[in-house]
């Protein structure tokens, strides 16, 4: 009988580790994922460089 309870326990322990690092590894991927957005979002919204966009190439 204390076997049993001593099973369920380090099970019930296993699962709530492996819940813990699921959750941390989606948080982690979550965040990569925004900042790879703010950084795709800063450069598409900031000013093109000097000289370029000036002219239109209507031969294009």
């Amino acid at each position: 009988m204390n076997t049993d309870l001593s099973m369920q326990m380090l099970q019930m322990n296993s699962m709530k580790l492996q819940n813990s690092v699921q959750i941390a590894v989606f948080k982690k991927a979550h965040e990569m994922q925004t900042d790879l957005l703010e950084s795709l979002m800063q450069t598409a919204l900031s000013a093109p460089p000097p000289g370029q966009g000036a002219r239109v190439d209507k031969l294009a």
